[in-house]
């Protein structure tokens, strides 16, 4: 069933990127029309889906999935816009981008597999120390929401944010179990963090009001909104599978859900992919109704349906709908995020904020892994390769360079035990 559920997922994906009805990467929605419309060659359309895309699933997609031996999104979609991309137009291209996408979702899978058992092989199996890698990520995920208030309304309402969101973990720990009858709920402080920080963030926002005239995406881009509703169907198919995926255990939105849910906290995952999914909405929203080209995943709440209901075939109801409501109301949507600018900036404050607390927490992960499969040395090796990396100029995004880092320490002391001068404990 994982398998037939990968390849449908795969299939599709590179059949709507053929198409040009939706990729994952928001950097390529804008380049599409440019296709779609004539302006640019199908060659030039797949050289550049390959620029910025190949790298991320190297560098950002596998080492993640390999940590937490699920699946980050990031390994199918972006694998997958190049493969829509780079596949002919007509029906021919739609049968190579099929065949070829769920190949790659089988290949994924399997793949991800076959390196879990061949860990086992090696004289020293790092794999359970790479595990290491996400730990800092599920303490320190709630902190998101006061980092990003910090970044808009400056550092006094960070740190009110801050010590509100500490408090509210303190008092779920303290006092989070509630008894009702024989059974006993626990809150999470986590999860309770989340949502005390991202419900101060909103109300911050809500009290900026638009001043002066706006402009009207909706009615400039007419056109571009009816072609991604007249593909409403597949749209919805393709949410259906992503969250059918999530509830499997196959797949993960975001690094930060992906190593949650390696821990089996599933409603926290899920609360980090609602507030993920909020920062996306003025994303995903603006550059659909522009280019008319939306996002296979949406504005991202499909992973949270995975996550909350944990029936696959519930789920891919579900989350079917979850993206056709979405696709229906984005008129409505952008009117909304035009009448509370404060919204629309909190969307590229939250990413920024996730980005950054990822970068450290990740980099945290990745030197105490290293340093769990060899003392010392693993701490020497991240740092130092970290460093190298920023002289370089970031061929890697800073946040996949720990998870890489503890990947290269586990080799290297693979080598080392090899020749004999690494002692297996």
């Amino acid at each position: 069933m994982n398998i037939i559920l990968m390849a449908l997922l795969g299939a599709l994906a590179s059949i709507m990127a053929n198409k040009g009805i939706a990729v994952f990467n928001d950097g390529l929605r804008p380049i599409m029309p440019e296709h779609i419309e004539g302006r640019m060659t199908r060659k030039e359309l797949a050289a550049t889906t390959f620029a910025m895309s190949f790298g991320l699933v190297i560098g950002f997609g596998i080492p993640f999935s390999l940590a937490a031996n699920i699946i980050l999104i990031h390994c199918i979609l972006l694998g997958t816009d190049i493969i829509g991309a780079s596949s002919p137009d007509g029906k021919k291209g739609l049968i190579i981008s099929g065949v070829i996408g769920a190949l790659y979702g089988i290949g994924i899978l399997l793949g991800l597999e076959s390196v879990v058992k061949a860990f086992e092989l090696l004289p020293v199996n790092f794999l359970g120390s790479l595990g290491e890698v996400g730990t800092p990520v599920v303490v320190a995920f709630a902190a998101f929401p006061a980092l990003a208030t910090a970044y808009q309304y400056g550092v006094k309402k960070g740190i009110i944010n801050l010590f509100v969101s500490v408090m509210a973990y303190q008092a779920a720990a303290l006092f989070g179990s509630i008894s009702l009858g024989t059974a006993t709920i626990k809150l999470n402080p986590q999860g309770s963090a989340l949502i005390i920080g991202m419900t101060i963030l909103l109300i911050f926002a809500m009290r900026e009001k638009q001043e002066g005239e706006t402009v009207d995406l909706v009615s400039i881009f007419a056109e571009r909104v009816k072609r991604i509703r007249k593909n409403l169907p597949i749209l919805m198919l393709m949410g259906g599978l992503v969250a059918a995926a999530t509830a499997s255990n196959l797949i993960a939105g975001d690094p930060i859900s992906l190593n949650l849910m390696k821990e089996s906290q599933f409603i926290d995952a899920g609360f980090a992919s609602l507030a993920r999914g909020i920062g996306f909405i003025p994303l995903v929203a603006s550059t659909a109704i522009v280019t008319g080209v939306y996002g296979p995943v949406g504005m991202t709440f499909v992973f949270a349906v995975g996550l909350f209901v944990r029936n696959p075939i519930l789920a891919g109801l579900i989350g079917a709908v979850v993206i056709g409501c979405e696709v229906l109301l984005l008129d409505r949507i952008a009117h909304f995020i035009d009448k509370f600018p404060g919204i629309r900036k909190s969307g590229d404050n939250i990413r920024m904020a996730m980005t950054k607390l990822l970068e450290i927490a990740l980099l945290v992960g990745g030197m105490n892994a290293a340093n769990a499969m060899a003392p010392g040395i693993g701490y020497f090796l991240v740092v130092g390769l970290y460093i190298l990396n920023e002289i370089a100029g970031k061929p890697f995004v800073r946040m996949a360079v720990g998870p890489i880092a503890a990947i290269l320490v586990g080799i290297f002391v693979n080598l080392l035990a090899l020749i004999g001068l690494f002692v297996v404990a």
